[in-house]
């Protein structure tokens, strides 16, 4: 996963939620190790009495570009491939800026 341009992670789920926890704990163990030190990491952790609320995903690329992903619909792939697919359109655009 192209981690390099992004900027931002902001998420909040419940470790109580067996799908969407998973995959937003899966997320954050792609992450490099030196991810705190070239972007802004916020993780927040719901309680049980919040556990039916939606888990959610925010991403905030170098472009500007934000997205919101709903963990609850989507799997760690999916993510994967949303994330790589933008971080391939702003290398690209990078190569031909030079």
């Amino acid at each position: 996963m192209l981690t390099k341009y992004l900027t931002s992670i902001s998420t909040s789920f419940s470790p109580f939620s067996p799908k969407s926890g998973k995959t937003a704990r899966n997320f954050l163990a792609l992450l490099p190790p030196n991810a705190r030190s070239t972007m802004s990491i916020d993780v927040k952790l719901l309680n049980r009495d919040q556990a039916h609320m939606p888990a959610v995903l925010e991403l905030k690329f170098k472009d500007g570009k934000e997205m919101a992903l709903d963990l609850e619909k989507m799997k760690i792939r999916d993510i994967q491939a949303e994330v790589d697919r933008h971080s391939r359109v702003l290398k690209r655009g990078e190569e031909l800026n030079g």
